[in-house]
């Protein structure tokens, strides 16, 4: 963003820049989890039940792959968007340099680390003899293509925080609809099967990362790379992790999770209850992601207006995402308790698997329209460097809720118990981020108008 553009994040109204802002990334997220129920849809008709199973077992480490992405892109955005609205170019040009760097290192340690134990995190993630070769197909490419996932979701973060919301969408836009033509192309075509869905992330993935890279390289990007930025400085990696901290810990807890979900499935329900998992969450990820692109839109406006004291400002952000979060995800509780059994047989027609999958999603559902208010608080807290508070929240509904629940209600219920934990840690959930909210309610008000000056080196 050039100067005015800045300032328009101060200024202008709400429910507009919420608009201008959210649109680009709502339409990127939706891309994502359209390209996550087609591929589902594609290795289910191309492949077989089996390999829907298969590739829901690699969603523990898909999720740490997202972790690393969310790490770097929510913690040096967030903090990207704060030192702009104090005014501060030269800082914010050394956070891209940082981000980029830490991208690298953080990558490298996850793709030694994942290789080197693949076969032995399949076994613990619940593989059988019948699933673990699919999986690992799939794997053995996306693994070492992560990188270009991660400097994807990492800069395209930063190029909507210094205002270019519809670049970042354009970026993650063009690797989801090449994603999506390359997978047709290789599972149906050259009958590629699982393999064919994994060179075809990877392929799109590098080219989106390599369009991200060039913008940050163009002399008229207003934040852009220059040699200094490339110096690591502490304060700035351990500002870009305090921040993105929370949503780190969450896919990391969210990958012990559906490790543990995954066991839990296949001992009261076999491969297919895996399967069926895969594609309940296929959906579930696509109503959260509309809510995760609104969040990002909230994001800049939040960050600009929090580092320049504009606290009201703050408030009537918070509220006006909250309310359109909650309708979306209403809207997705409906669309999905009115139409299961047409959203199941799209990506099976097995019929075991179906019966499993209805079940299950008509429970897993029962008390989706809380999770918009639970998201966007949680990523509200990070957005304006409260840390502490949203690494609780983050993790109060994976780790401190969900995973009892899972192994109470399992030995309760059987494969029913697996199902009902999940609502259960909704509403604990929600209930302890409303609390939370409350209690901080003073962050609101606005502060006496003083000169701010660039804090450097502060957290805050």
């Amino acid at each position: 963003m050039d100067t005015e553009r800045s300032k328009k994040l101060g200024t202008e109204s709400i429910g507009k820049l919420l608009w201008s802002y959210s649109i680009p990334s709502i339409i990127s997220m939706v891309a994502v989890a359209l390209y996550n129920i087609v591929d589902r849809i594609f290795i289910g008709q191309g492949v077989g039940p089996l390999a829907i199973s298969g590739l829901a077992l690699t969603l523990p480490l898909m999720t740490l792959i997202t972790a690393i992405g969310t790490l770097v892109g929510v913690g040096a955005a967030s903090r990207m968007s704060i030192v702009l609205g104090k005014g501060d170019v030269e800082w914010a040009r050394n956070i891209l340099g940082n981000a980029l760097i830490l991208t690298f290192i953080m990558s490298a340690i996850f793709i030694t680390l994942a290789l080197a134990y693949m076969e032995e995190i399949l076994v613990i993630f619940g593989g059988s003899e019948q699933t673990i070769p699919y999986a690992r197909e799939f794997l053995q490419l996306v693994i070492p293509g992560s990188l270009f996932s991660n400097l994807s979701f990492s800069l395209s973060g930063l190029m909507r925080a210094s205002g270019y919301p519809i670049k970042s969408m354009v970026v993650i836009i063009s690797g989801v609809v090449l994603n999506v033509i390359l997978a047709a192309l290789f599972i149906f075509v050259f009958n590629m099967g699982i393999r064919g869905a994994a060179l075809a992330t990877v392929i799109s993935m590098f080219l989106s990362a390599l369009f991200a890279i060039s913008h940050f390289c163009l002399p008229g990007s207003y934040i852009r790379f220059f040699r200094r930025c490339f110096k690591l400085k502490f304060f700035i990696i351990r500002n870009i992790v305090s921040i993105g901290l929370a949503p780190f810990l969450l896919n990391v807890v969210a990958s012990s999770v559906n490790a543990l979900l995954n066991v839990s499935l296949v001992s009261y329900g076999g491969d297919l209850a895996v399967g069926a998992f895969g594609i309940i969450n296929s959906y579930m990820l696509f109503v959260v992601m509309i809510v995760m692109g609104l969040c990002q839109g909230m994001q800049p406006i939040v960050g600009y207006n929090y580092g320049a004291e504009k606290r009201e400002r703050v408030k009537q952000t918070l509220k006006l995402t909250i309310q359109v979060a909650s309708i979306i995800v209403v809207s997705g509780f409906v669309l999905g308790e009115l139409f299961t059994s047409q959203l199941v047989r799209a990506f099976t027609d097995n019929e075991e698997l179906m019966d499993i999958t209805e079940r299950g999603m008509r429970i897993t559902f029962a008390l989706m329209p809380l999770i918009g208010f639970q998201i966007t608080t949680a990523n509200f807290f990070q957005f304006i460097s409260k840390a502490g508070i949203a690494i609780i929240l983050s993790l109060s509904r994976q780790l401190i809720f969900l995973m009892p629940a899972i192994y109470i209600c399992s030995r309760l219920w059987g494969l029913t118990g697996v199902w009902m934990a999940i609502p259960a840690s909704d509403f604990f959930s929600t209930f302890i981020t409303a609390l939370a909210l409350w209690k901080v309610r003073s962050i609101f008000v606005d502060k006496p108008s003083l000169a701010i000056q660039p804090n450097l080196q502060g957290n805050g």
